[in-house]
């Protein structure tokens, strides 16, 4: 009879490095894209004392589905899909893995900007229907130009960094930074920021407060002609309010590598506007960063469970 705890993992497969970190712990893997009721019913039936998060949220009442609960471990650094303020009554610990995927995410929002400023997925398509517009495109130099960041974490430091290098002037909105990173020229207001930045890039947490923070007021005060790449959260944009900068010129391009609601599934709003470029949310996603979010989590799992038998192992 197993009497291995039980560690829930919302997805269908975890780096072969955490499984063996995991290896006294019966696993049960939910699917690549789990519903609350599936997680319930799952929580119901194996009473784990961990879940480690990778796809879907999870709600106060999986956790009441699992009365062993102690911790939930995200593969990754957002934990908006959690329910902190029902976790933080339950007493279980939420934690996650900043920093993990940071070269993963920063790579990509270059990937994007660069999309954008060189006009590579519409000259791409041009050139595979005939036409030859060397004599007649001009795409964005970025040197000289400003860089605006939202968010000055791990991943919004790389950024920076690269954006130093490419000759831009940098400049940072974050309220929480306490210092500023070498490439990074300046600390800004948000009103600042969107007012002076030719490229504006996202890299911060999503909460309660900067839901919606892009939206029909502050894309007005935006340089004419920007370009917004979003490899953060989608709940951080007002979509339609993005939609009609788009189409009025008010931005030039715009880049989204995460979405108000995931998956998305076809029709979607994006499929017919041309001046946007999208990505599956897979910013994080590289075979290093699989690795290094799987350890980590895994890791903090270990730590978390460690510390309760500690504890319990102290009081008695």
């Amino acid at each position: 009879m197993n009497h291995k705890k039980v560690v829930l993992i919302t997805g269908s497969d975890l780096a072969g490095e955490a499984l063996t970190m995991l290896h006294d712990y019966e696993l049960v893997f939910a699917g690549r894209q789990p519903t609350e009721e599936m997680l319930i019913s799952l929580c119901q039936q194996h009473n784990p004392v961990a879940i480690l998060l990778r796809y879907g949220k999870i709600s106060a009442k999986i956790m009441d589905a699992a009365p062993a609960l102690k911790v939930i471990s995200k593969h990754g650094s957002g934990i908006d899909v959690i329910d902190q303020a029902a976790a933080a009554e339950r007493n279980i610990i939420v934690c996650s893995a900043p920093g993990a995927n940071a070269a993963a995410v920063s790579e990509h929002a270059w990937a994007l900007i660069l999309a954008c400023a060189k006009s590579v997925i519409p000259l791409d398509k041009r050139l595979r229907e005939g036409y030859w517009d060397k004599s007649t495109h001009k795409s964005i130099e970025l040197e000289g130009l400003t860089l605006g960041l939202i968010g000055l974490g791990a991943i919004g430091s790389r950024v920076a960094n690269v954006g130093h290098a490419f000759g831009m002037k940098v400049q940072a909105y974050d309220p929480y930074a306490k210092t500023l990173p070498p490439s990074c020229e300046r600390k800004a207001t948000l009103n600042e920021l969107l007012a002076e930045a030719d490229v504006i890039s996202l890299h911060c947490p999503l909460t309660e407060q900067n839901r919606g923070m892009i939206n029909a007021a502050s894309l007005a005060q935006c340089k004419r002609g920007a370009i917004l790449v979003n490899t953060a959260r989608g709940g951080l944009i007002d979509d339609r309010a993005l939609i009609a900068a788009l189409a009025d010129g008010t931005l030039s391009y715009a880049a989204l590598d995460s979405f108000t609601t995931e998956p998305l599934s076809a029709p979607h709003i994006w499929q017919s506007i041309d001046n946007v470029i999208i990505s599956p949310h897979i910013g994080g996603v590289s075979q290093a960063s699989y690795v290094k979010m799987g350890t980590v989590a895994a890791g903090n799992v270990l730590q978390a469970l460690g510390d309760r038998r500690r504890e319990k192992e102290a009081s008695s």
